[in-house]
C-alpha cells in the first residue's frame, strides 16, 4: 500500500512532506505534488507534514477523491523527482481553502 497526494495540494504545492521523505518518493508537476506508488515504503511521515491534509494511505482515500490513486500512479512515472523543499507558490494559503480543484490539474 502506498500513500497518494489528492486534491487539496492542487495550486498548493506546500513541500514540507518532500523533506520528511526517506525514499524521495515524490514527483513534482506544475502545480501540485504527487508519490510514486512503486517508491513509496509507506512511513507514514508525510501525512502529518502535510498543511492541507491532502497525503492519505491508499486505503484510506475519501471516495471522492479515488481517482487520484491513479493520477499518482500516472504522474509519477512522468514527472520529474524532487527531493528538497522548495517555497509554496504565493497564493497557496488562497488556495487552501478552495476545494473542486480537479478541473485545475496541470498534466
Amino acid at each position: 500500500m502506498a500513500y497518494v497526494v489528492t486534491e487539496s495540494c492542487i495550486k498548493c504545492k506546500y513541500t514540507d512532506c518532500v523533506d520528511v521523505c526517506p525514499v524521495d518518493c515524490f514527483r513534482e508537476g506544475g502545480n501540485m505534488l504527487v508519490i510514486d506508488p512503486d517508491e513509496c515504503i509507506d512511513c507514514t511521515l508525510c501525512v502529518s507534514e502535510c498543511p492541507v491534509d491532502a497525503i492519505y494511505a491508499e486505503d484510506d482515500v475519501p471516495v471522492a477523491q479515488r481517482e487520484f490513486i491513479k493520477i499518482n500512479a500516472e504522474m509519477a512515472k512522468k514527472w520529474p523527482a524532487i527531493v528538497e523543499r522548495k517555497d509554496a507558490p504565493a497564493d497557496a494559503d488562497q488556495w487552501s481553502k478552495v476545494s473542486d480543484k480537479k478541473n485545475l490539474l496541470e498534466k
